[in-house]
């Protein structure tokens, strides 16, 4: 499996269960439904733990353009392979996305509520507020990378990782997601992964959704530019901090 592969499975299954999470508690009629905000963030995180278990030991499993940004700038992922990568995680995130409107496609058709709809596929902020939308999503991209990094040390992204070597390195990633879903999460819902929002955001606009509204265009910068700057300071961060 090569790296471009190890980056969309990870991804499609990590929105497979993460928007599956969320479109099995929103979503009318379901088994999960109004299941709530920790079986959301617990999902989430799970996911994460899914998607880290598949694509870890190839790619050093990013599955979120802000990580690999992150990468490149601690010199751990050469520049050029940068895009092999988020052009990975964005095609990833676009077909497990897809998935989730396939397999729940008869609840999204009783379910006439578009903000609901949205919130299986991309975030919206409880408030819309620019500022602190934003540095929402900064500082819970921030914790995350900096956190990951102190927990994985020096070889963290890359196929060396303690990620790499199966199950039982991807439990603290998770841990990681899931304390910032359940402390950071409550004002934008934590994207904190451009492809995750950005990805699900284009299949909405294009999938045939009963009664969809609009995909929120002019909020969707926050969730890509947010994440990038949080981690981006986590690398410079950590770099500085090192003897």
């Amino acid at each position: 499996m090569t790296p471009f592969l190890a980056e969309f499975l990870g991804t499609a299954l990590l929105m497979l269960l993460g928007n599956g999470v969320v479109a099995n508690v929103v979503l009318n009629k379901t088994k999960g439904n109004s299941g709530g905000w920790i079986v959301i963030t617990t999902g989430w995180a799970l996911a994460v733990f899914t998607g880290v278990v598949v694509a870890g030991p190839v790619s050093g499993a990013h599955l979120n353009p802000a990580v690999t940004i992150a990468m490149a700038i601690a010199g751990k992922l050469a520049w050029a392979q940068a895009p092999v990568y988020i052009a990975a995680q964005m095609l990833g995130a676009m077909a497990g996305t897809t998935l989730v409107w396939l397999i729940y496609k008869d609840h999204y058709d009783n379910t006439p509520d578009t903000g609901l709809q949205r919130a299986t596929f991309f975030t919206e902020p409880a408030i819309r507020n620019t500022l602190p939308n934003i540095l929402s999503e900064i500082a819970g991209t921030f914790v995350l990378l900096f956190a990951v990094f102190y927990f994985t040390g020096a070889e963290f992204g890359t196929t060396k990782e303690p990620i790499g070597m199966g199950s039982l390195g991807a439990i603290p990633v998770a841990f990681i997601v899931w304390v910032i879903g359940l402390s950071l999460g409550g004002t934008t819902g934590y994207a904190i992964n451009p492809a995750r929002d950005l990805g699900p955001r284009i299949m909405h606009q294009l999938l045939p959704i009963r009664g969809k509204g609009g995909s929120d265009w002019g909020y969707a910068w926050i969730p890509v530019a947010g994440p990038i700057i949080g981690a981006s300071l986590a690398a410079l961060l950590y770099l500085a901090l090192q003897p």
